[in-house]
């Protein structure tokens, strides 16, 4: 799944590891969902939206294929 993490992460001048910590994940977990390799699970994916205070869709973006 698409995503816009590393965008609000930026605008938020916000390490991978802050933002880990922030959210109970590891860095690598970050990492991951940034370079589409992982999809978060729907709580992570709540999680991070809500973090931002943005709407779910506006973090990830859906794909059909």
């Amino acid at each position: 799944m698409k995503n816009k993490l590393k965008i609000y992460r930026a605008m938020q001048d916000l390490t991978q590891e802050k933002l880990a910590k922030e959210l109970g994940v590891t860095r690598q977990t970050i990492i991951a969902i940034e370079k589409d390799k992982y999809d978060p699970s729907l709580i992570l994916a709540f999680k991070i939206a809500k973090f931002f205070e943005v709407n779910i869709e506006d973090v990830f973006i859906y794909e059909t294929k």
